[in-house]
This record gives structure tokens, sequence and C-alpha cells, in this order.
């Protein structure tokens, strides 16, 4: 069993919240696709998630690329 830190989280994410969040989300995403057709085997979706997102290339950045959104206030439109 492998366990992930805080530090590692932070580290390509730049905080542990926002690591947490892009993680959770991600493993959401695969949660979502169909079980039968899934390639991971036996491996949680959390883990993977978590491998995706603290493994970092040799540019430095996380395997798992994402980018954010800012809301769209509508009352201010």
């Amino acid at each position: 069993m492998k366990v992930f830190t805080p530090k590692e989280v932070a580290k390509p994410a730049g905080s542990k919240y926002l690591g947490v969040l892009v993680t959770a989300k991600y493993a959401r995403e695969l949660n979502a696709l169909p079980l039968e057709r899934s390639p991971y085997g036996p491996v949680k979706l959390t883990t993977l998630a978590l491998e995706a997102s603290t493994s970092i290339d040799e540019h430095g950045q996380s395997q798992l690329q994402y980018r954010l959104v800012t809301k769209r206030n509508p009352s201010l439109e």
C-alpha cells in the first residue's frame, strides 16, 4: 500500500488543497468509466488518481494536466 503525503500532493499543484481537489475530480472521472471496460484492474481508482497527480515528468509537469476556470457571477453581468 502506497501512502501519499500532503507534501507529495502539493508539489505539482502548488498547494495541498488544490492537489487534493484536482485528484478527487480526476478520481470521479475515472469512476464514471464503465467497469467492464476498465483497463486498470484491481488498482483502486483513488490510488490511480493520486499516482497520476503526484508523478512528475522530466519537465517538472504532472502527468495529470488541468486548468483553473474562474466562476462567472451572472448577477454582475
